[in-house]
């Protein structure tokens, strides 16, 4: 049995990033499908995006620098290297077009390029021409693309996925779902790994 893992993510948030490739690492290992549902954390940050250091602006500049110390930190141990932010962005746009990515079966390529994008090289995933070169980049189709988010066609789905996650009591991203198991927040490959396990053995989805 193929284990389905669901994990509500959203591409601005760093630990959905660690925990995306975590869970990459994993699937030599297991039997299971992701679904990857974009959940929005930030729907208030304006569409052009803003500077980074806007964001919190009364917080200790030495505290903002250890967090991300850690989450560099995190993210080498994922093998991702990653640098924070200098604009923060509006990812509507980003998650809008990884609904679409979806139905191309290149969802997982087009993701893994939309977080490198955003937290290796400092790119605005918030603009409508970098989501059509990353789209590209993962081998979709990204005329395609481009129309799919004129129309605002995956606009519900992305609500719809808001309410999925308040009906399941998700506060926070990423937050995975596999069978009876749930787990917020980035986490280890072995702390993922032993989740996997157990619900394989529950399932009887294992390798």
């Amino acid at each position: 049995m193929t284990l389905k893992l669901e994990m509500f993510s959203d591409f601005i948030c760093p630990f959905c990033y660690i925990g995306f490739e975590v869970v990459r690492k994993l699937k030599p290992e297991f039997d299971f499908d992701l679904a990857w549902a974009g959940f929005q954390i930030h729907p208030e940050w304006p569409a052009e995006g803003m500077p980074a250091a806007q964001w919190r602006s009364g917080m200790d500049p030495e505290a903002r620098k250890a967090i991300w110390t850690r989450i560099i930190a995190m993210g080498e141990a994922a093998g991702v290297a990653m640098r924070p932010p200098e604009t923060l962005t509006n990812s509507r746009l980003a998650l809008e077009a990884a609904e679409f990515a979806q139905t191309t079966g290149r969802a997982e390529a087009f993701e893994e390029r939309v977080y490198r994008a955003y937290f290796s090289e400092g790119l605005n995933i918030g603009q409508a021409g970098v989501i059509a070169e990353l789209a590209a980049d993962a081998g979709i189709d990204a005329a395609a693309m481009s129309e799919a988010l004129k129309s605002r066609r995956y606009e519900l789905t992305l609500k719809n996925n808001a309410l999925a996650a308040r009906q399941r009591s998700v506060s926070g991203v990423p937050t995975f779902f596999v069978g009876e198991f749930s787990m917020v927040g980035a986490q280890s490959e072995d702390v993922m790994r032993m989740l996997l396990r157990r619900a394989s053995e529950r399932f009887g989805a294992a390798k």
